[in-house]
C-alpha cells in the first residue's frame, strides 16, 4: 500500500521514548485489537502481562462468546555478531522485573488501529507491528529491521508461551497438556478441549518446546482485588533472520477442531498482504464516513480515530433466520453483548460514522429477542437464556429507531418495525415483567422488585443492590416520554392515528412536574421509592435534557444544566453522586465488594460527557462551547486505552482512568455528541 494511501489514517497516538521506556508511564498505557468475533488481543507496552486478560490471541473457540486465552506472550530477543538485546518486558511475582526489553523501546504509535513500536539498539532499528486479521481468530506480529549498518547479520529468537484457559481465569502449571507437533518449521498444539492452536515463522522457522513457566505478576489484577499470578506454556522458540526493510514474524490461528479434518490446511500468509489489508480496511472506514457523514472530513484526528474505535465494538451476532446478525460488545476485554449498553452505543457507533446498514441490522437482529415489550440485558450465550433485568434499554431502543429514521429516512424499514415498537409502548402502559408499569394516576413509569436492579445504575454483589432504584426513576421516565414523541411522530409519517401517544405523552409531562425539586437543584432522582423520594444528586437527571424530547421547561433545563455542571461535570465525565454527600466514593479501587461500592457513588462515567454537551448546548445554543467539553478525552486517547475511551475514572482529582479499559458507550456517546454538535457551530 502506497505512503498516499495511508495519509488519511489518522495520527492521534504518538508516545516518545520518555513515556514508552519508563515502567511506570508505558505499563498504565494498553494497546487492545479486536477481530469482529468478539476476540480480541492486548497488552501494556512494554509487553509485561499487567492483567489475565493480556495476551496476543484470546479466541471465540465457543460461539457465541466462549472466549479463551491460547496465545498469551511471545518475548524477543535481537541477536547478533555483539551480544543479545530483549525487546520485551515481564514482570515477576517476586517483585523482579527481567528482562528489561523497555529500555530499548524508543516509540510507539498507532497506525490506524495496528500498533507500531520502535526499538533503538545501537545503530540497529527494529520496527515492531501486531495485527489481527477481521472474523477470524488469528493474530500476526511482524519486525522488520531498519538498519544502516545492513551488512552485519541479525536474528530475533522469539519465546512463544500460549494457554487454553478462559479468559476471565488464571493458570498453574501443568493445567493444560496440548499436544505439541512440529510440521515444516511450524507448531500445532491440539487441545483435550477440542480446539488447535498452530503457530506459523514467516521467514525461519519454530523450534518445539514445552515448558512451563510461573510467576507472572498481574499488577491490574492485584490493584482490583482478584487473583494477580499467573502461568503460561512455553510451547516453542522462533528464530527468524532480519534483513533490512523485509518483514518477518509469527502469526497464529486458533480453531475448533471439528470445523476441520485432523489434518488441516497449512497457514499460509503473505504477511505484506494480511498487513495491507488490515490498513485498507481502517483506510475504507474512513472514507465511507467520509462520504456519509460530510462532516467528519474536516475533524480533528481524535475524532477520527474514535471512528476507527468505534469499529472495534461491532461483532457478527448470527441468530437463527439472520445469518448477518449483529451486535456490539459493551466493552474490552471482560463485557459481553448487553441490550442497554447497545442501544445506547448505536447511534455513535453506526450514525455518526455513516454505517447506517450496520445500524439496521444492529436494530434488526435485538428485535428477535424483545419480549413482553423488554429487550435483555444481557445476551445468551450457548444454551442460555437472555436476562430481562432492565426497564430503559427497550425505551433506548425505540430512540435508536428514531435516530436511525431521522438519519435514513428508512420508511420501509419503520413501516415493517412498528408493530414491535408500539407493542413495546403498549406492554409498558399495560405492565410487564419487574414490576414495569405505568402508573395511571401520572402516567410515569414505575418498575422494581426487592433484590433486583433494572436500570444502568446496577451493581450489585451478592445481596446487596449497591444502588437500589425501586420506584420511579428520572432517566427512565425521561426516556419514557422521549419514546411516547417518538411514536407521535412514527405515527404521523405513517399516516396512523397519533392521538393515543399524543394524550400518553401529555399525562407522562405533567406527571413529570413531580421530579422538579423545589431548592433548585435540579430534578429527584427517584419518586415514589419503598421510602419515599430520592433526592440524591445524580447525573441521571440530565437525560430529561439530553434527549431529543424534553418534558422540562426552558428554566428548568437550565437549572439541570447548572447544577450538573457545577457539581458532577469532570472534564472525563459526569460524576455519578455529588461529593457532598455522606455516600460519595471519590476512588474506585480495592476489591470487588469495594469496587462495586464506588462504581456508581462517585465514580466518573465517560458517557455521560457527551450528554451533558448535548444538554449544554440544548440550553445556551452555543454549539463552540459544548464541544469544547468533549476536548479533553483527545488527550486520554494517549492513556489508558489507546485510541480509544475507557469506562470511568476516579471522581476525585487526578481522575485516573479505572474500569474496563474500552467501553463502546463511552466512545459512541462521544461520537454522537461530536456528530450533532459540529455542523451547529
Amino acid at each position: 500500500m502506497s505512503t498516499k494511501n495511508l495519509d488519511i489514517l489518522p495520527r492521534a497516538v504518538h508516545l516518545d521514548r520518555d513515556i514508552c521506556s519508563r515502567s511506570e508511564t508505558a505499563e498504565r498505557r494498553e494497546w487492545w485489537l479486536t477481530n469482529g468475533r468478539g476476540g480480541y488481543a492486548g497488552g501494556t507496552l512494554t509487553g509485561t502481562l499487567a492483567r489475565g486478560y493480556h495476551g496476543l490471541l484470546t479466541a471465540v473457540l465457543h460461539p457465541p462468546l466462549g472466549r479463551v486465552l491460547v496465545l498469551a506472550k511471545a518475548d524477543a530477543t535481537l541477536v547478533d555478531s555483539e551480544g543479545a538485546w530483549p525487546l520485551g518486558t515481564n514482570r515477576w511475582s517476586d517483585g523482579r522485573v527481567t528482562p528489561k526489553g523497555d529500555v530499548q523501546l524508543d516509540g510507539f504509535r498507532l497506525l490506524g488501529r495496528m500498533p507500531v513500536w520502535r526499538y533503538a539498539i545501537g545503530r540497529r532499528r527494529i520496527e515492531q507491528r501486531i495485527w489481527m486479521d477481521r472474523d477470524a481468530d488469528r493474530v500476526h506480529l511482524a519486525w522488520r529491521l531498519n538498519d544502516p549498518d545492513a551488512s552485519a547479520p541479525a536474528r530475533l529468537d522469539i519465546e512463544l508461551l500460549v494457554n487454553g484457559r478462559d479468559h476471565h481465569c488464571v493458570s498453574q502449571p501443568d493445567s493444560i497438556e496440548p499436544q505439541i507437533v512440529a510440521e515444516d518449521g511450524a507448531l500445532r498444539l491440539e487441545y483435550a478441549d477440542g480446539f488447535r492452536l498452530r503457530l506459523v515463522a514467516q521467514g525461519g522457522a519454530i523450534e518445539p518446546d514445552a515448558t512451563w513457566i510461573d510467576g507472572f505478576h498481574l499488577a491490574l489484577e492485584e490493584e482490583r482485588g482478584l487473583q494477580s499470578r499467573d502461568a503460561h506454556l512455553r510451547a516453542g522458540i522462533a528464530r527468524l533472520d532480519l534483513a533490512p526493510e523485509t518483514w518477518v514474524g509469527i502469526s497464529a490461528e486458533a480453531e475448533p477442531i471439528e470445523t476441520h479434518s485432523r489434518h488441516p490446511r497449512p497457514l499460509k500468509t503473505d504477511l505484506d498482504v494480511s498487513m495491507a489489508n488490515h490498513l485498507e480496511r481502517d483506510r475504507a472506514l474512513l472514507e465511507q464516513a467520509d462520504r456519509n457523514v460530510p462532516e467528519l472530513m474536516d475533524a480533528p484526528p481524535w475524532i477520527r480515530q474514535l471512528i476507527l474505535a468505534a469499529d472495534s465494538f461491532l461483532i457478527a451476532r448470527p441468530i437463527e433466520d439472520m445469518a448477518d446478525g449483529t451486535s456490539v460488545i459493551a466493552g474490552y476485554p471482560w463485557f459481553g453483548d448487553w441490550g442497554r449498553d447497545t442501544m445506547i452505543a448505536l447511534p455513535g457507533l453506526t450514525l455518526a460514522t455513516g454505517r447506517h446498514a450496520i445500524a439496521r441490522h444492529i436494530l434488526a437482529t435485538l428485535a428477535r429477542f424483545i419480549d413482553g415489550g423488554l429487550l435483555p440485558n444481557c445476551f445468551p450465550g450457548a444454551g442460555e437464556s437472555p436476562a430481562y433485568n432492565s426497564v430503559d434499554a427497550a425505551l433506548w431502543y425505540i430512540e435508536g429507531w428514531r435516530a436511525y429514521v431521522e438519519t435514513t429516512d428508512d420508511e420501509a424499514s419503520l413501516v415493517e418495525f412498528y408493530p414491535t415498537l408500539a407493542g413495546i409502548i403498549d406492554a409498558y402502559r399495560r405492565g410487564t415483567h419487574h414490576g414495569i408499569s405505568m402508573d395511571p394516576m401520572d402516567g410515569l413509569i414505575r418498575a422494581g422488585e426487592s433484590g433486583l436492579q433494572l436500570t444502568w445504575m446496577d451493581a450489585k454483589v451478592d445481596d446487596w443492590v449497591v444502588t437500589p432504584r425501586t420506584g420511579k426513576p428520572v432517566e427512565v421516565n425521561a426516556l419514557w416520554y422521549n419514546a411516547l414523541v417518538a411514536m407521535r411522530g412514527f405515527a404521523e409519517r405513517l399516516g396512523r392515528d397519533p392521538a393515543p401517544y399524543q394524550e400518553l405523552a401529555e399525562r407522562a409531562a405533567n406527571g413529570f412536574r413531580r421530579f422538579v425539586r423545589p431548592d433548585g437543584r435540579g430534578l429527584l432522582d427517584l419518586l415514589d421509592g419503598p421510602n419515599g423520594d430520592d433526592a440524591s444528586l445524580r447525573p441521571n437527571q440530565v437525560f430529561a435534557v439530553s434527549l431529543t424530547a424534553s418534558p422540562l421547561t426552558p428554566t428548568e433545563r437550565s437549572t439541570v444544566v447548572e447544577i450538573c455542571e457545577r457539581l458532577l461535570l469532570t472534564p472525563y465525565g459526569l460524576r455519578s453522586l455529588a461529593p457532598d454527600d455522606t455516600r460519595y466514593r471519590g476512588r474506585y479501587l480495592g476489591n470487588v465488594r469495594e469496587r462495586d461500592g464506588a462504581y456508581h457513588q462517585g465514580s466518573v462515567w465517560c458517557w455521560l460527557l457527551g450528554h451533558f454537551a448535548l444538554a449544554q448546548y440544548r440550553v445556551t445554543g452555543d454549539a463552540e462551547r459544548a464541544l469544547a467539553l468533549l476536548e479533553p478525552l483527545a488527550d486520554h486517547l494517549s492513556d489508558a486505552g489507546l485510541g480509544s475511551l475507557g469506562e470511568l475514572f476516579d471522581g476525585d482529582p487526578p481522575h485516573a482512568p479505572r474500569g474496563t479499559p474500552l467501553q463502546a458507550w463511552s466512545v459512541a456517546c462521544t461520537l454522537e455528541a461530536w456528530w450533532r454538535l459540529a455542523p451547529r457551530r
